[in-house]
């Protein structure tokens, strides 16, 4: 069995840049240079593509672009994936997977639901993080994914443990990884055209990824850097991407108002600028740019941005929090408390004033070889083959 062409389907929730599908691409791209075939699963509106080209086939189901709410716009996308899977089933008869993997709770309930029909015998599901919802249905969705799964893996041991003692689960941790070359490989024009095109001009630079949202802490973030101009009056607060699913416009109009209240403009060329989604090539641009990235989220899967900000030679700030303490430590990031304004400032100060802090030559090499994509692939094969032997036997 080890020698054989495995059939992967990946399914993830969106053709947009989050971190769960683009750990779902990459995963697929490593898969793929194995020797393995792999389709990807995602739903998409207006017949968007995928965000990022990929040598997997891409299977997208198109939904509505307008839901009455969250819990409408969920349960289209699961109806969505189920009919995608089917089809394709169907279409490529009598050839099936070797192996279903969900890597959100969408595309989870999409695969629980077709076993439930008998369609499908199991498949497998990846936990990157879990959220609090108050809509049951939400959480009822979210619980069923994980819970109906043959086998549950999350990337990092921080929540492999949260698994286990707070569901019962007996997760399993896999690798993340990092494209080191992709964010390390400068393109002159990009990295100077981009930026100016975003208004991006601070003096220092500060960096965040991930749009506006209350797990980024982006509140928290503003206060510290409203504490950080009062030294660096020519800081600036750069805001990118944040194509999400989820509804944070409250949370947003709480951010307006509050840098509103601190004096701080936003918009291009002002002391913040909020970007919203961009194309692929602009991250790498804009964190090769950067003076610091911050990540200080209150709730992380892994939190992919550190690998990438750190491949291309920007220092980074992090919450002093799991899963951020399993893998990294002060010689390869600044840390800061997440609740304390003053700690995330005086954190930004030091990355800015001190970029020998961090040891890019020899700690930060060893880690990024030590999340590779091929090492994530291989993790999974080994996973995938255990659990089809066990189905077997």
């Amino acid at each position: 069995m080890s020698d054989t062409t495995l059939r992967i389907a990946l399914f993830t929730h969106s053709v947009n840049p989050r971190g769960g599908v683009v750990h779902t691409l990459e995963l697929g791209r490593a898969l793929v240079a194995e020797g393995h075939d792999v389709t990807i699963f995602a739903p998409t509106e207006h017949d968007a593509p995928m965000f990022r080209a990929s040598p997997c086939r891409i299977v997208l189901a198109n939904v509505a672009s307008r839901a009455a709410d969250t819990a409408s716009m969920v349960q289209t996308r699961i109806d969505a994936l189920k009919h995608a899977l089917i089809a394709t089933l169907r279409a490529q008869a009598p050839a099936s997977f070797d192996v279903l993997h969900a890597q959100d709770s969408i595309s989870g309930n999409a695969l629980a639901e077709l076993r439930a029909d008998g369609v499908i015998r199991g498949y497998l599901r990846t936990v990157h993080h879990l959220d609090a919802f108050r809509d049951p249905r939400l959480a009822h969705w979210q619980q069923r994914a994980y819970a109906d799964a043959d086998a549950v893996f999350c990337v990092s041991e921080a929540w492999t443990q949260t698994m286990k003692t707070r569901f019962g689960i007996d997760a399993v941790t896999v690798n993340n990884g990092v494209d080191v070359q992709r964010f390390r490989a400068a393109r002159e024009m990009d990295d100077v055209m981009l930026p100016a095109e975003l208004g991006v001009r601070g003096d220092p630079l500060v960096l965040a990824v991930g749009g506006i949202e209350e797990r980024k802490n982006t509140l928290q973030l503003l206060e510290a850097f409203a504490l950080l101009r009062k030294t660096r009056r020519d800081a600036q607060l750069v805001i990118a991407g944040g194509a999400s699913l989820l509804d944070h416009d409250a949370y947003t109009r709480r951010f307006t108002a509050r840098a509103a209240e601190l004096g701080l403009s936003i918009g291009p060329g002002e002391a913040i600028v909020v970007t919203g989604a961009l194309d692929d090539d602009a991250i790498p641009a804009l964190m090769r740019r950067a003076d610091v990235v911050a990540m200080v989220s209150l709730r992380e899967g892994f939190g992919l941005v550190v690998l990438e900000a750190l491949s291309s030679g920007a220092p980074v700030v992090v919450s002093q929090i799991a899963p951020f303490t399993g893998y990294l430590n002060d010689r390869v990031c600044y840390w800061a408390q997440p609740h304390d304004a003053s700690s995330i400032a005086a954190a930004l100060q030091r990355a800015i004033d001190d970029r020998r802090g961090i040891d890019f030559t020899d700690a930060v090499s060893a880690l990024l070889q030590r999340f590779s994509w091929r090492a994530s692939a291989l993790r999974h094969l080994a996973l995938y083959r255990e659990r089809m032997h066990a189905a077997a036997l």
